[in-house]
């Protein structure tokens, strides 16, 4: 059992699944190839959310992002979900 640590950082990445529309996407590759870097072969958008938890193990703090994905963050019939310990800034 871990001891719990001072701090948690965990990113959670949401995306669109596969074969979901993204219009945002679309409209930036539009306008990649209009302002000359036609060169862009794809776009694709997700968000990335930073949640700090403290006085919680690295394993409750997993958990906790969890429900918050699934209460809150992300949309389960459209979305994928990445949850990751946070790359130091």
């Amino acid at each position: 059992m871990s001891e719990p640590s001072s701090s948690v950082t965990l990113e959670v990445r949401v995306e669109l699944k596969p074969g979901i529309l993204d219009p945002e996407a679309e409209s930036i590759a539009k306008s990649l190839a209009l302002l000359g870097v036609p060169e862009v072969s794809s776009v694709g958008t997700a968000r990335l959310y930073i949640l700090g938890f403290t006085g919680v193990s690295a394993h409750e703090a997993e958990r906790l992002a969890s429900r918050a994905v699934d209460r809150l963050l992300a949309n389960p019939v459209i979305h994928r979900v990445t949850i990751s310990p946070a790359r130091p800034s």
